[in-house]
């Protein structure tokens, strides 16, 4: 059992696409469990971004699909690489940072680092940015353009602490590439 979602994609020319998001109560509390839950977000993200090339389209339904269907989060969202510091992109949550610069932070060292970062508890990462005072562990994965050079980050926050695992990092970049293979 799902929720059926319809979308035009043009309008002097119809085309319906059609998708189903799950409804399923997903666990965290296993790598088996997480794994199964990153199974089956797959499918759900691509039929999200099927035939769509609109970065902020798609970055704003990835948010979405992420934030709405995994347990335990305060923050599911975006920042894109503008010069030395990354900008608030779609995110779900409450209202965020709106600019960090490079190396700044867990999502600024993702960018210098070029790799996901877990932090089982943000007070203990050095240089921490507290957008949300209750967010006490964060995953952050790099997104890279064609190029292969990092161009953003997506970045999870959640209240509680030791939220994120290895199984989560490998789970989220996978759908990170997802969206990177609709960017023109």
């Amino acid at each position: 059992m799902g929720y059926h979602y319809g979308l035009v994609t043009a309008m002097d020319a119809p085309t319906i696409m059609t998708f189903t998001l799950s409804d399923t109560a997903y666990g965290t509390d296993t790598p088996a469990a997480k794994q199964a839950m990153y199974d089956d977000l797959r499918p759900q993200l691509q039929g999200l971004l099927h035939g769509e090339t609109d970065l902020v389209a798609n970055a704003a339904n990835f948010s979405s699909l992420v934030y709405h269907t995994m347990p335990g989060l305060n923050w599911a969202g975006f920042y894109f690489l503008r010069g030395d510091e990354l900008v608030l992109g779609p995110f779900q949550g409450k209202p965020a940072c709106i600019r960090i610069k490079k190396g700044r932070g867990v999502c600024g060292t993702t960018v210098v680092e070029g790799k996901a970062i877990v932090v089982p508890d943000v007070h203990a990462f050095p240089g921490h940015i507290a957008c949300d005072v209750n967010s006490r562990s964060e995953l952050v994965v790099p997104v890279r353009g064609k190029d292969g050079a990092v161009m953003g980050v997506f970045d999870l926050d959640s209240p509680q602490p030791n939220r994120f695992d290895q199984t989560d990092a490998n789970g989220i970049a996978a759908l990170v590439r997802l969206l990177e293979a609709t960017l023109a």
